[in-house]
């Protein structure tokens, strides 16, 4: 019988795939899987092994830990989150200050 967790990671899985406009079968390429494999993950009823997890959550551009609930579920990066970050932490810490102004005035 499937648990909660499973059918909430399945779906989590799922939906993290869609965020990220990724197909079943680009993900099963991705993860060296098939689709079918992809599918049965999805709908719960396989359980993706801790290895194959933390190759999917590199590839959605999440965390392990959001992945499987570890965190606040309410928000997990995407791809322009993580480009962000990329690019501010090249910054240095007086261009981090004057994007933070600007944004402030923006959103005033």
């Amino acid at each position: 019988m499937k648990s909660n967790t499973d059918t909430d990671l399945a779906s989590k899985i799922r939906q993290l795939r869609i965020d990220n406009n990724l197909t079943q079968e680009q993900v099963a390429k991705a993860l060296d899987a098939t689709p079918g494999y992809i599918c049965n993950v999805e709908n719960g009823r396989t359980a993706m092994s801790l290895r194959m997890l933390v190759f999917f959550a590199k590839l959605t551009h999440t965390t392990l830990d959001s992945l499987v609930g570890c965190m606040d579920e309410s928000y997990t990066q995407t791809a322009l989150d993580n480009e962000i970050m990329e690019l501010v932490s090249q910054f240095s810490d007086d261009e981090k200050r004057k994007l933070i102004d600007t944004i402030k005035l923006w959103r005033a």
